[in-house]
């Protein structure tokens, strides 16, 4: 049983790692800007912290066994110069006070696991794109070095530091899979800027089960792709969408209507990268959804 303090908890993944959890017998807290509306929510104890205002509280970080952190303003919306800062902040500044919390805890974790992201990448077209692979040099990918390269100094503090680079994470409750819905119900989806670029999806048991992977197993340390074994192009995950939903998925979206949308955070949706968790499996994690037309039938429930 471990004492796990938890960050960024009420969001997609961090909802159902608490669950998960809990589920088998770990005391979870949550760091929140809003502990009352955690609690609430979560069923769980709830500490009052800003990620950009100052560090996180030591008490709540003190005696635990791990800290997973995965709070971060959302990166799907229109990059305005002032989201950008937002969005870098969340995640430079927020993982620097989490680690300066952690370096007043007393005794200190053993194990901080922190969100990034395969963004962490940039566009790689077709390639098979595994952990080893350099960073890319757009706005995504320096969020994400510097993101990375925050948590990394915990582990000199003596921490087992484990980053999961997400892909596209697929519940019909929240994420990219919740926006897609509406218009593949009413039969006009379909693929996006011709639909060629790959999308490192992962159905969101697995990506709690990294999570729990990554707290549990002492030798996991450095990047992990959170993507599923055989990534798909646009166009493929459009097709099984509309299958699964038994709607046409021929609508296309050009990337002009996407760029007018979002701006600079188009490139995310129309250039992509292919992903691979040559890590995780070489780690011994076992996908339980590998397939996509099964982890959508899933996850669409």
């Amino acid at each position: 049983m471990m004492n796990i303090t938890i960050t960024g908890a009420t969001g997609l993944i961090g909802t159902k790692l608490v669950a998960a959890l809990d589920a088998r017998g770990d005391t979870v807290t949550v760091l929140s800007r809003n502990p009352a509306k955690a609690k609430a929510a979560l069923g769980v104890d709830a500490v009052a912290w800003d990620s950009t205002a100052g560090p996180a509280p030591a008490g709540a970080l003190s005696g635990r066994d791990a800290v997973v952190h995965l709070a971060g303003e959302p990166v799907a919306q229109r990059w305005s110069a002032k989201a950008k800062e937002t969005i870098l902040a969340s995640r430079e500044q927020g993982t620097r006070n989490l680690v300066a919390g952690i370096a007043a805890a007393e005794p200190k974790p053993g194990v901080l696991v922190s969100s990034s992201a395969v963004g962490y990448y940039g566009p790689h077209g077709d390639e098979r794109v595994p952990e080893s692979a350099p960073a890319g040099n757009d706005f995504l990918a320096g969020v994400c070095v510097r993101w990375e390269r925050e948590a990394d100094l915990a582990a000199g503090l003596g921490l087992r530091v484990v980053k999961i680079r997400t892909g596209v994470v697929l519940d019909a409750a929240g994420g990219a899979l919740k926006t897609m819905l509406p218009a593949f119900k009413a039969g006009i989806g379909g693929p996006v800027a011709g639909g060629g670029q790959y999308m490192p999806w992962i159905h969101v048991d697995d990506i709690v089960g990294l999570y729990l992977k990554a707290l549990d197993d002492p030798r996991w340390s450095g990047a992990y792709n959170g993507a599923a074994p055989e990534p798909v192009t646009n166009k493929e995950f459009s097709t099984a969408l509309g299958k699964a939903l038994h709607r046409p998925s021929v609508a296309p979206v050009p990337a002009f209507a996407v760029k007018l949308l979002f701006g600079e955070m188009a490139e995310v949706v129309t250039r992509g990268q292919r992903a691979v968790p040559e890590r995780p499996l070489a780690g011994g994690y076992a996908f339980t959804r590998p397939d996509l037309h099964p982890a959508l039938q899933s996850a669409l429930g």
